[in-house]
């Protein structure tokens, strides 16, 4: 079975659409985790994964970009040292869903994470999500060894 390219054209185009974030959330917070169960939060991992292999990027800021394109947030690189990096993402769906009593999952875009900088470094690369309620935020902590080698 040939991969659609309807979602490649959209990554890669300018055009500007509206996605509802009821639809959106419906789908990611009550259907995948009725689906998925106790499983949810590694299953999302995984996937964040898949698609980044899927859309192999060059830099951070192609990241940022696409993190923008997907709907996921506004992306922000906060520190980076030898072994380890800090992201902060902020979204209005991130608002609700961290001011929310409901568990929360940003695995798949730790995911996501882990795997384009594991592509970019050479390493493999582990994502570890904060949610941070009093700033509506998510934080990301990616971490490698440079040993630990592709």
């Amino acid at each position: 079975m040939k991969d659609s390219t309807v979602i490649e054209r959209d990554i890669n185009s300018d055009e500007s659409r509206t996605i509802s974030i009821f639809g959106y959330e419906l789908i990611r917070e009550t259907v995948l985790p009725e689906i998925l169960g106790k499983d949810t939060p590694e299953i999302l991992y995984w996937a964040g994964k898949r698609i980044a292999r899927k859309y192999p990027l060059h830099s951070y800021e192609e990241i940022i970009e696409f993190f923008s394109s997907a709907s996921w947030g506004q992306l922000e690189i906060k520190s980076e040292n030898k072994n380890e990096m800090e992201f902060e993402l902020m979204s209005p769906l991130i608002v609700s869903r961290v001011q929310s009593k409901a568990e929360h999952f940003f695995q798949l875009e730790a995911g996501f994470l882990a795997q384009q900088l594991e592509l970019q470094k050479e390493v493999i690369a582990e994502t570890f999500e904060h949610p941070v309620k009093k700033s509506n935020k998510v934080q990301f902590t990616v971490k490698w060894d440079t040993k630990d080698q592709v």
